[in-house]
This record gives structure tokens, sequence and C-alpha cells, in this order.
């Protein structure tokens, strides 16, 4: 009878491990595709039935990419710089806010705190479009219409951030808190020796999430910067092929630019993934 427990167990495992793996190549295909579409010769591109791999590599596209870029007045490396810097300063302004607001919901008792809460749960089920006029009329009242400020102002209050990030908090025992108040701490101390510490997780999660709606985000260069210098990279991709006399030129270009994009939060996220499955695994959970 053992035996046959440990057989049927085996085969159980095997059958998981075997429909995880194939699901995880199936997961992969958008990412393969987009490394072999960058490599694609035009009469590949074009091609029908189209072909996922590429068959006859070449850098072609990369050489049109800085061609185009050349024959500009902004090069791509400030298209580059932009975005990167625009990323990383997000990234930080996102999860300062998001812990700090997270915090206090999650450890402190104050009138209103209920609303504020359902306030921004209530958030999530808003779309970008919805909240596009008070955007601009904020960033327009402030000033901030062609400066890095502008980029990331708008992007700082995202509400699934301080979920996740207040689920996890809630989960740190108060007499923790107090045991540390007890020896001479501060609530700054607290936050940042015990409470940030514990919820790294979660705070990788948001690194993420903040990550990528920035580094792809072209709302703000589109409606809140007039002059080309202080827009990014993902606003140049979608004007590569843009006003043109046919639907082939620059589609090389365009390839290539798709996988500029796609290489830095696939490298963000294979660092963080690890962070991210801990924090599915107890977020919400009590």
């Amino acid at each position: 009878m053992v035996t046959s427990l440990k057989k049927s167990f085996s085969i159980s495992r095997v059958v998981f491990i075997a429909f995880m793996v194939l699901f995880s190549v199936f997961m992969l295909l958008p990412i393969v595709y987009i490394f072999n579409h960058a490599f694609k010769p035009y009469h590949e591109l074009f091609v029908y039935p189209p072909n996922f791999l590429v068959r006859e590599p070449t850098s072609q596209n990369f050489i049109e990419l800085l061609w185009i870029t050349s024959n500009s007045i902004i090069p791509l490396t400030r298209y580059l710089f932009n975005s990167l810097f625009i990323s990383l300063a997000t990234v930080l302004a996102v999860t300062i806010v998001s812990a700090l607001c997270a915090y206090a919901l999650a450890k402190h008792s104050f009138p209103g705190r209920s609303f504020v809460f359902s306030s921004i749960v209530l958030m999530l089920m808003f779309a970008p479009e919805v909240v596009q006029i008070p955007r601009y009329l904020v960033v327009s009242n402030l000033g901030l219409l062609n400066t890095y400020f502008g980029h990331v102002l708008p992007l700082v209050a995202l509400p699934v951030g301080v979920f996740l990030l207040k689920q996890f908090m809630e989960q740190i025992p108060n007499a923790l808190l107090e045991a540390a108040r007890i020896d001479g701490s501060n609530e700054f101390g607290l936050f940042i020796r015990i409470v940030i510490p514990v919820c790294l997780p979660a705070v990788a999660t948001v690194t993420i999430l903040a990550f990528q709606s920035s580094w792809s985000n072209l709302e703000t260069s589109a409606f809140f910067m007039q002059d080309d210098d202080m827009k990014t990279f993902p606003f140049f991709l979608s004007t590569l092929t843009n006003n043109l006399a046919n639907n082939v030129a620059r589609q090389g270009a365009a390839a290539v630019a798709a996988l500029i994009i796609l290489v830095p939060n696939l490298i963000f996220f294979v660092l963080l993934q690890g962070k991210v499955i801990d924090t599915m695994a107890h977020s919400g959970i009590k």
C-alpha cells in the first residue's frame, strides 16, 4: 500500500512538473518572438504566414534605428537617458510614498482611516483616461510642464502599491513595534529598521510595478512635454512609423525599439521575481 501511494505521488508530481514546464514555455513565447523579430530582415518581417523564429538573422535593423536617430535633432541616447532617469526617480518616489502611506494605514489609528483606505481601493477601478484632465491641470498649475518633475509627479500615486504594502505590514506583530518603542526607538527608526526589512518582498513588488508603469509610459511625454528633448524613448518608438507614406518603412527599426523597451523590464523582473512570489503568497493572508 505504501509503495502504491509513493508511486501515485511520484506520478502526480511528475505530471504536475511537466505541466508547469509546458506552461512556462508557453508564457515565454512572446519574449522569444520579440527577440527574434528584432533580428528579422524585411522579407521575413512581412512574410505570410509569419515565421515565429528568425531564419536569416541580421543586424540591419539596429543599424537602421541608429541611422534614423543620427539624422534627427534629438539623439537616441537622450531619449534613453530621459527614460532611465525618470524611471529610477519614479521608482524611488513611489516606493517612499507608498510605504509611508501604507505604514500609517496599517499601524496607526486616526480619524477617517477607513475612508482613506477605501478611497485608495476605489482608485484601483479607475482607468488612467478618467483622471487625465485633472492630472494635466495639476501639472500645469504647478508649473511642471517640460520638466522631469512633470514626468514623475503623475505616477507617484500607485494605489496597488499602497494596498500591497498595507496588507503586508498588517502582519507585523504590534508587540514587536511596542517593544522597539519601549527600547527608545522613534517612529522613523521603527519604519526603517523593522517595518521595511520585514516588508522587503512587498517593496520589491511595488518597485517592479512602478518601474514598468514609468518605463513604458507615453502619457507624460505626449501631454505634459512640448520640447522633444524632454520626451522619453517609448514616445520616440510611437513616432517611428507615424506619418509615413507606407506601412513598410522603419518596421525593422520599430522591432528593435520594441526589444529595447522589453529588455529593462525583463531584467528588472528577473532580478526581483522571487520577492514578487513571496508577496503574492502573504498579502491578504491572515
